[in-house]
């Protein structure tokens, strides 16, 4: 909503084109609210990336998907989008695709982890192959210097960290990429 996971997945693509033969699109989903609500939030306008659509979906090879957070869980936007893929789960058209998750919270108690947690039984129901980041971004994963969000299930800036935060852009650009080394794999 007020572009931090766009900013992370402007990194993600980066990422997973650093893979040869990967090519990574970025769609947003529609939005549920009005521009007037929107404006009153104070949001930034909508990019210029396709509204994606459960047929969409049905053509990719693997996911990585990006939501705020709200209240310990994805967005109601995203959620909405998911609820709309039933004939996608009815055909079990998304089985065995991989699929990371990333998402960005307000601050740091905000609800990353469980945000995460609840993300993976969207994945789980569709047949999904879940694939986290753990532990595996680099030597500053450990530092405690600094406050920075993220954890192993998915890369994750905080707002008052965000534009400084270097280890939060790299730990989603190289998840990314040991992400799609994998799925280049599997083709």
């Amino acid at each position: 909503m007020y572009g931090h996971v766009e900013r992370l997945a402007q990194e993600i693509k980066k990422g997973a084109e650093s893979v040869e033969g990967v090519e990574a699109k970025l769609w947003q989903v529609p939005e549920t609210l009005s521009g007037e609500i929107l404006a009153k939030m104070g949001a930034p306008p909508k990019t210029d990336a396709p509204e994606i659509t459960p047929s969409e979906l049905a053509k990719a090879d693997g996911f990585v998907f990006g939501f705020p957070t709200r209240f310990g869980m994805m967005a109601a936007q995203f959620k909405a989008f998911l609820d709309s893929t039933g004939g996608l789960w009815r055909t079990q058209a998304l089985a065995g695709k991989p699929a990371g998750i990333f998402f960005s919270t307000g601050s740091q108690g905000g609800g990353q982890e469980t945000t995460a947690l609840t993300a993976i039984t969207q994945l789980v129901h569709h047949g999904m192959l879940f694939v986290p980041i753990g532990y595996t971004f680099g030597a500053g994963m450990f530092e405690m210097e600094q406050v920075k969000g993220g954890s192993p299930y998915g890369a994750g800036p905080l707002p008052e960290t965000a534009p400084d935060n270097l280890q939060t852009w790299n730990s989603a650009k190289l998840s990314t990429k040991e992400s799609a080394l994998l799925l280049s794999q599997r083709s």
